[in-house]
C-alpha cells in the first residue's frame, strides 16, 4: 500500500510475526467427523446478485444460505429496516435457510421493490449478505408519434432515429421491414449502438416506406415496434462526390468513461461519397489485439476486460479517395472497488493474535468500513484486544468466547464490496485428517507428496520420520510444506518405506503412518515403425514395453487419436496387426501403455500403397508419316510415386489383338514422341508403373494409320553354309509384316565365288527364309547378299556375308609319325600335318587311336584291350598320351578330321612302355591261428607292371586300448604266397601290411588283422558259451561266455514271429548287455552274434526267448525268508504291547502320541526290502508315483482317511494293495491323521493298529 504509516518498532515486529502466522492460518476442515464437535460462526454460502431484476409473472426468490455450528438463524431488512416475514402471508422463508420466496401473483409487484439484506446469526456471531436491490423488469410501449415522410437527394447522408422507450433492462434494437425481414447492413448503411440507422450516402434503391425499428425486451420476451418511416430518394439534384465527415460522434474529439473489467465500446460513423473506410489506432500505444474485436464493418471497436492501461486517446480515421478525416476519443478508465485480498476466516487459540486484512483497490480509491456481527465498529462494544488501522484489524491475546464475524465494506461512487470473515477462538488438540496407512505410489524421478492434513488449535506443528527412526528435515531431497505435506522432489527407489507424521500442539500429540512405494517407470523399448504396406496385405506394428512388475499395464492402440475401427484389427500383447489393409487404414497409429501411475506412448504412420490407376484421356497430336505425339493424364499413384510409363501398340493390320511394348518414359512425363513404321494400323495404350507394380492398361487411343514405303531394313542373321558336297545353303531371318513397310515383300538373294572376280548371281524369292545353290565346288568361299524389297521399292544396300560350300571327307593321312616314351605311363607323339587342300573342308583337328596289345612279361597272356582315342583340335602336329600301363606294348594310328568326318589312317606304329611299381597283392588272409603262431596267405598282384622282385611284410601287435606295438619287417621272394609266423603273443591282436615290388620300387600295401588264440580257450569248440537272460526294472539283461577273437560283437533281438529285420546293438568288450525299451506283455527272440569285416564267418549263439511281463514285477518274494518271518513275529508282538498300552492310557484319559510319530515318518508307505542287503529299499510302480484311487495326500505328507480304521481295504488305499503268491500282504499302509485337540477324549474310536505300526516304523 502506497501510504505512510507510523508503526512503533515493536508493533511492526508483531505485525510481521502475525502476517507470517496468517500464511499458515488454520482452515476449518470439511470432514463432517471433525466438524461435528466444532463450534463455528456463520458463513454466507449462497446469496442473490446485488442487482436483481425480476419478471412480474414469476415469484421473487432471494437466496440466502449459510453454514455454522450451531446452525444459524436468519432475519431480513428491507430498505434499512427490519422486514417481518411472518407478518406478510405472501412471503415465505425456506426451512433451514434464509432464502425468501415472495408470491406476487395478484399483487402489485412494485410493492416488493427495494433493497434487501440477509443476516445469519448463531451464538458465535452474525454474518451479513450484500445489499440486494430488487427491481421489476419493464417493457413500456412506444410513445405515439407521427413520422413525417422523408425525401432526400441521392448521395446525401441520412439518419433514421429509433429512440426506443427506456426498459429494464434496456431492449435489443434491430431494423426490419413489413415482412419481418432484417434490413441489409453494410459499410454504407449501419446501425449505431443507440439503435439509429445511418446512411453514409443514400442511393435510389434506399427508397421504401417500411423502415421499422423494433425493440426486444429480454426479461418479458416482448417486442415493441416504432411506426414505419418512409424514405424517398430523388435524383433531380444529386449530391456529388465529397470528402468524409463524421456523423457520430460529432466534432474532432469526444470523451468516453469505462469501468475496469467491463467492455469498452467505441464507434465512428462517417458520411461521404464514395463511402469512407474506417480504421482505428491508439495514440502512443498499440491496440490490445488479444482483447480487441471490430464490428459493424469496423465502425465499432470493442475492447473486453478493460484495465487501467486501456485508457488514452483512440483515433478513428475515415478515408475515401477525396481525403481523410480523424476523430479522437479520450477514454478514461474508472474502477468500482475490486479485491486485492479479501479477509479470510481465522481460527485462533486462546491468547493468540490474529490479523484480518481487507485490501481493495478502485478509482476513485474506495472507503473501507469495518463491522462486527453486522454492527459498525464505531457502534460496537469497546474491545481493548481489537485495533483497527484502515484496512487491517489486529486481534491481540484473544480469549475464549470472543468469536465473532467481521464485515469489511469497501465503496466508491461506482459500487461497493462487502465480505464476511469470522474469528473463531478454539482450543482443540491435534487431529490428523489424512487417512491412516495410506499408500502413495509414484514413478521414479517424479515428485512424491505425502500428506499430513491436520487440525488443531493452536495450529499443530508437523514433524516427519522415516521408518520410525530417521527424522526427516527440510533440505535435499525433502521439503516440508506449511500445510504439513512432505514433498520429495525426485523420488528414488531408496525413498520407499514407511513414513510417520506427528502433529503436536500444547494440548496434545497425534501421529499417522503412510507408506511410499517408488515404482519403475513405464517405457516403450521398441517403438512402432513407419510402415508402407500394399493394399490387401497385412501390417504389423510392434510396441514392446517395460514396466514395473507390481503395476498392471493396459495397452491401448489409437488410430489418428481415436479408437480403432472394428473388424480387421488384432491387438496382441505387444503388437497390432491389421489384416487385409485398405485405403481407409492409412493414418497414425499410437500405442499407449498405461499403468495406474504413468504411461508411455509412441506413434508410427501407416501408408497404404497399391498399383497406380490407369492413365486416361489418351490423345494423339503432331501427326507425321513417321512419328506422332501421345499425351495422357496420369491416374492416382496411391502413395507410391510412378516410376515410369510403358507405351504399347497394337498392329491391327498384321497382328490384331497382340500388344507390343514400344517405349518407356519417366514417371514425371505425361507425353511421349513416338517413332512409327510405315504400313501399320496403330492403336496405343499406356501403363503406369510404381514400386507395387503395373497398373491396368489405359483405354486404347484412336487408330492411326501410316502409309506404305520401301523396307527400312534387310533380313538379319544371314548365313551361308554347305550341308553336303556341291551345295551352298543361304538362310536368313525374315522380316515381319510390321517390318515389311508395305505389300509385296520379296527377298533378292545374290551370291558369287570369293576372289574369282565373277558377276553376282541373283534370285528373287518370297515367303521363304532360305535358298539352296547347287553344283558348287567342294569347300570354296562364297560372298552372299540378301536384300528386302516390296511394291514401293528396295531396302537399304545389303551387307556381304562370307561362307563356304559343302565339305567332303579328307583325302590324306598324317605322315612321319614319331613316338617318344617319357616314362612308364606317358608318351609323346609327333606327326607331319596334311596339306589343307586335301582336308576338303574346315580342319577340326587330329584323332590319335591307340590300343594296348599285351604286356611285356613273358608269362603274361595276351588279352584283347579296348582302343582309346584322343582328339587334338586345330592344326596340331604333336600331342601327349597319358595313363599308359607300364611294361606294355601299344599300337597307334592318326587320322585327320573335318566337319564331314575322318580321313584315312596313318601307318600303324608300335611302342613299348618301361617297367613300373606293381599293384597291391590280390588278397591277404590269416589262417591256422594258435597260441603263438599263425599263417598268412596272399595272392600275387593282378598287375605286375614289370618283373616281380618279391614282397615286403610288416606286422605289429595292437593292445586293448588300440595302441600299436613295435613293427617287424620281413622280405619275401617273388614266388612265395604263404608264410607261418611264430613266437607271437597269445590272445593278442596283430596288424599285417603286405606289398609287392619290382626294380622300380614297392607298390600299394594290403592290410589284415588277426587274433592269436586265448590261453583258456579249448582247442576245439564254439566261440560262444551259455547265454543267460533275466528281467530287471529297466529291461532284459543278457549275459554270455565268449571265446572268440572277433572285434565286433552284437546283441540282436526281434519280436517273436515277426518278419522284420533283427535289431542290432553293439556290445564290444563286454559279456553282458541290457536291452531297454521292450514292450510289456511281448515275447522277443534274442541272440548274440560275432562278426569280423575281414572274415566272412559269422559266430552266433542259439536263439533264446525272452518274455516281458505285462506289468513288470518289482517285488521280491521275501515271504519265505526266515529272517522276514522272525521280523513279522516281532512286529506283531510289539503291536500287541502297544495296543495294551494305548488301552490303559485311554482309560486314564490320556492321549496316544501317534501324531508325533506320523510327523516323524511322513511317508506312510511300508517300503519293500531289497534282495541283496535286506534293507528297506524304495518302492515305485508303473504309474509314476501317482496317488492311489481315493487317496488324498495333504501338504505335510500325512494321509487322511474319512472312514473307519477297521477295514483292511482302507489299509491298502481303496483295495489296490498287492499280495504275493503265498497270500502275504505287502501293499501300502495308511494311517488316520490324529484328530484335532478339541475333540480329545470325546472320541470313542480305538487306536488303529496301522497307526501303531506307523508309529513303530
Amino acid at each position: 500500500m502506497d501510504r505512510n504509516r507510523k508503526w512503533v518498532p515493536s508493533f511492526g515486529a508483531v505485525l510481521l510475526i502475525l502476517l507470517s502466522h496468517m500464511t499458515s492460518a488454520l482452515e476449518v476442515p470439511l470432514d463432517p467427523k471433525v466438524l461435528e464437535g466444532l463450534p463455528q460462526p456463520p458463513t454466507i454460502t449462497l446469496q442473490s446478485p446485488k442487482d436483481y431484476i425480476f419478471d412480474p409473472r414469476e415469484n421473487i426468490v432471494i437466496h440466502c444460505e449459510a453454514k455454522g455450528k450451531p446452525h444459524p438463524s436468519f432475519s431480513w431488512t428491507r430498505n434499512g429496516t427490519h422486514f417481518d416475514v411472518e407478518q406478510d402471508s405472501k412471503v415465505l422463508i425456506k426451512p433451514g435457510s434464509g432464502t425468501l420466496v415472495i408470491d406476487i401473483s395478484g399483487e402489485k409487484a412494485e410493492a416488493y421493490e427495494g433493497t434487501y439484506q440477509c443476516t445469519a446469526h448463531n451464538e458465535h456471531g452474525t454474518a451479513v449478505s450484500n445489499s440486494i436491490v430488487i427491481r421489476q423488469s419493464r417493457s413500456p410501449l412506444w410513445s405515439k408519434e407521427r413520422n413525417e415522410a422523408i425525401v432526400v437527394q441521392m448521395g446525401v447522408s441520412l439518419v433514421l432515429q429509433c429512440r426506443p422507450p427506456a426498459g429494464l433492462p434496456p431492449p435489443v434494437i434491430f431494423w426490419m421491414d413489413n415482412n419481418f425481414q432484417r434490413l441489409l447492413l453494410d459499410k454504407r448503411v449501419s446501425q449505431a449502438l443507440n439503435g439509429d440507422l445511418y446512411f453514409s450516402n443514400v442511393l435510389r434503391e434506399d427508397t421504401r416506406s417500411d423502415y421499422i425499428c423494433y425493440a426486444r425486451f429480454p426479461h418479458t420476451q416482448t417486442i415493441q415496434q416504432k411506426q414505419p418511416i418512409s424514405v424517398t430518394v430523388v435524383d433531380n439534384s444529386p449530391e456529388g462526390e465529397r470528402r468524409p465527415g463524421f456523423m457520430m460522434p460529432l466534432g474532432t474529439t469526444s470523451t468516453k468513461m469505462v469501468l475496469r473489467g467491463e467492455t469498452l465500446e467505441l464507434e465512428c460513423i462517417a458520411d461521404g461519397l464514395p463511402t469512407p473506410e474506417i480504421s482505428w489506432q491508439k495514440d502512443g500505444g498499440e491496440l490490445p489485439s488479444s482483447r480487441m474485436s471490430f464490428y459493424n464493418f469496423k465502425k465499432t471497436l470493442k475492447v473486453s476486460d478493460v484495465n487501467e492501461a486501456d485508457g488514452g486517446n483512440y483515433r478513428c480515421t475515415a478515408t475515401n479517395n477525396l481525403g481523410t478525416l480523424h476523430h479522437i476519443i479520450k477514454v478514461t478508465v474508472k474502477a468500482a472497488p475490486f479485491w486485492v485480498s479479501a479477509p479470510r476466516n481465522l481460527i485462533l487459540a486462546p491468547n493468540e493474535t490474529g490479523i484480518l486484512t481487507c485490501r481493495v483497490n478502485g478509482e476513485p480509491k474506495p472507503k473501507i468500513t469495518w463491522f462486527v456481527n453486522g454492527v459498525s465498529l464505531e457502534n460496537a462494544p469497546e474491545d481493548h484486544s481489537r485495533k483497527v488501522d484502515d484496512d487491517t484489524v489486529i486481534l491481540s491475546n484473544v480469549q475464549s468466547g470472543s468469536s465473532a464475524v467481521y464485515q469489511c465494506n469497501a465503496s466508491n461512487e461506482f459500487g461497493y464490496l462487502m465480505a464476511n470473515a469470522f474469528v473463531n477462538v478454539l482450543a482443540e488438540p491435534p487431529r490428523v485428517l489424512t487417512p491412516p496407512n495410506r499408500v502413495y505410489q509414484v514413478i521414479t524421478n517424479n515428485p512424491a507428496l505425502l500428506h499430513c492434513a491436520s487440525f488443531g488449535s493452536p495450529i499443530p506443528t508437523i514433524t516427519w520420520f522415516k521408518d520410525i527412526q530417521t527424522s526427516v528435515k527440510n533440505g535435499d531431497p525433502y521439503v516440508i510444506h506449511e500445510n504439513g505435506t512432505l514433498e520429495i522432489h525426485v523420488a528414488q527407489p531408496l525413498n520407499s518405506g514407511k513414513y510417520t507424521c506427528i502433529a503436536t500442539n500444547n494440548l496434545g500429540i497425534k501421529e499417522n503412518h503412510v507408506y511410499l512405494e517408488v515404482k519403475e517407470p513405464t517405457r516403450i523399448l521398441k517403438q512402432p515403425e513407419y510402415k508402407v504396406v500394399q493394399k490387401g496385405m497385412r501390417a504389423v506394428f510392434e510396441c514392446k514395453v517395460k514396466h514395473d512388475p507390481s503395476l498392471i499395464p493396459t495397452m491401448t492402440w489409437l488410430k489418428d487419436n481415436g479408437e480403432l475401427p472394428d473388424g480387421r484389427f488384432e491387438v496382441n500383447v505387444d503388437s497390432l496387426t491389421i489384416n487385409d489393409v485398405t485405403d481407409g487404414d492409412e493414418g497414425t497409429y499410437t500405442c499407449i501403455m498405461n499403468t495406474t501411475l504413468d504411461q508411455d506412448s509412441a506413434s508410427a504412420m501407416l501408408t497404404v500403397v497399391e498399383k497406380p490407376d490407369s492413365p486416361t484421356d489418351l490423345e494423339l497430336t503432331d501427326q507425321t508419316e513417321r512419328s506422332v505425339q501421345l499425351t495422357w493424364i496420369p491416374g492416382d499413384e496411391h502413395n507410391s510415386a510412378t516410376q515410369k510409363f510403358l507405351i504399347q501398340y497394337e498392329d491391327l493390320l498384321h497382328q490384331p489383338g497382340v500388344w507390343i511394348n514400344l517405349t518407356e518414359v519417366a514417371g514425371t512425363s505425361t507425353t511421349a514422341q513416338l517413332n512409327l513404321s510405315p504400313y501399320v494400323y496403330y492403336s496405343f495404350r499406356v501403363l503406369a508403373v510404381n514400386h507395387v507394380g503395373y497398373s491396368q492398361p489405359s483405354q486404347p487411343s484412336s487408330q492411326y494409320r501410316t502409309n506404305p514405303a520401301a523396307p527400312d531394313e534387310n533380313p538379319s542373321d544371314i548365313q551361308c553354309v554347305g550341308t553336303k558336297p556341291g551345295n551352298l545353303v543361304i538362310s536368313w531371318t525374315s522380316l515381319t509384316g510390321f517390318q515389311a513397310n508395305g505389300p509385296g515383300l520379296e527377298y533378292k538373294v545374290q551370291w558369287r565365288q570369293k576372289d574369282m572376280d565373277e558377276d553376282w548371281s541373283s534370285k528373287n524369292v518370297a515367303n521363304v527364309s532360305q535358298f539352296v545353290v547347287s553344283g558348287t565346288p567342294i569347300y570354296v568361299p562364297y560372298e552372299v547378299k540378301v536384300q528386302a524389297l516390296n511394291d514401293y521399292g528396295s531396302g537399304p544396300k545389303p551387307e556381304v556375308v562370307i561362307g563356304h560350300s559343302g565339305e567332303d571327307l579328307p583325302l590324306s593321312a598324317p605322315d612321319s609319325v614319331q613316338i617318344m616314351v617319357t616314362n612308364s605311363t606317358l608318351a609323346e607323339v609327333q606327326w607331319e600335318p596334311v596339306s589343307l587342300p586335301s582336308v576338303r573342308g574346315k580342319l577340326q583337328g587330329y584323332k590319335v587311336y591307340y590300343r594296348r596289345e599285351r604286356g611285356l612279361h613273358d608269362t603274361e597272356e595276351e588279352t584283347e584291350q579296348q582302343e582309346q582315342v584322343l582328339t587334338f583340335s586345330g592344326n596340331r602336329s604333336e600331342g601327349r598320351l597319358p595313363g599308359l600301363q607300364p611294361y606294355s606294348r601299344y599300337n597307334l594310328t592318326i587320322r585327320v578330321l573335318n566337319n564331314k568326318g575322318e580321313g584315312p589312317p596313318s601307318p600303324s606304329k608300335k611302342f613299348d612302355t618301361p617297367e613300373g611299381v606293381p599293384g597291391p597283392p590280390s588278397f591277404l588272409n590269416a589262417v591256422n591261428t594258435s597260441l603263438d603262431t599263425l599263417t598268412l596267405e596272399w595272392g600275387p598282384p593282378r598287375n605286375n607292371n614289370g618283373r616281380l622282385a618279391g614282397y615286403t611284410l610288416k606286422y605289429q601287435p595292437v593292445n586293448t586300448t588300440n595302441e600299436l606295438g613295435p613293427v617287424k619287417i620281413m622280405a619275401l621272394l617273388a614266388n612265395e604266397t604263404t608264410i607261418t609266423l611264430g613266437n607271437l603273443n597269445s590272445s593278442m591282436l596283430y596288424k599285417f601290411y603286405l606289398s609287392a615290388k619290382t626294380i622300380k620300387g614297392s607298390g600299394p600295401i594290403i592290410t589284415e588283422e588277426a587274433f592269436t588264440v586265448m590261453d583258456t580257450m579249448p582247442p576245439v569248440g564254439p566261440a560262444f558259451g551259455k547265454v543267460n537272460t533275466s528281467m530287471s526294472e529297466d529291461g532284459a539283461v543278457i549275459s554270455w561266455d565268449y571265446f572268440g577273437h572277433h572285434k565286433n560283437v552284437y546283441v540282436e533281438y526281434i519280436v517273436e514271429n515277426s518278419k522284420e529285420d533283427w535289431i542290432k546293438e553293439l556290445v564290444n568288450g563286454s559279456h553282458w548287455h541290457m536291452i531297454k525299451g521292450l514292450k510289456p506283455g511281448t515275447s522277443y527272440k534274442v541272440r548274440v552274434v560275432a562278426r569280423d569285416p575281414a572274415d566272412p564267418t559269422v559266430h552266433s549263439t542259439d536263439e533264446v526267448l525272452v518274455a516281458v511281463p505285462a506289468v513288470p514285477s518289482r517285488q521280491v518274494d521275501i515271504a519265505t525268508q526266515g529272517w522276514f518271518i522272525g521280523l513279522m513275529c516281532a512286529i506283531a508282538l510289539l503291536i500287541l504291547v502297544l495296543l495294551i498300552v494305548c488301552f490303559i492310557k485311554r482309560n486314564k484319559g490320556g492321549k496316544y502320541p501317534v501324531k508325533e510319530k506320523e510327523d516323524a515318518h511322513q511317508d506312510p508307505e511300508i517300503q519293500p526290502m531289497k534282495e541283496d542287503d535286506g534293507t528297506f529299499g524304495e518302492y515305485s510302480d508303473t504309474e509314476d508315483h501317482k496317488p492311489l484311487k481315493g487317496s488324498r495326500t495333504p501338504s505335510n505328507g500325512t494321509v487322511r482317511r474319512d472312514e473307519s480304521d477297521d477295514s483292511l481295504v482302507d489299509y491298502g488305499e481303496g483295495g489296490d494293495g498287492q499280495f504275493n503268491e503265498d497270500g502275504s500282504f505287502i501293499g501300502q499302509y495308511s494311517g488316520k491323521k490324529e484328530k484335532d485337540t478339541h475333540e480329545g477324549n470325546e472320541s470313542s474310536e480305538a487306536p488303529s493298529p496301522v497307526n501303531a505300526m506307523n508309529s513303530f516304523v
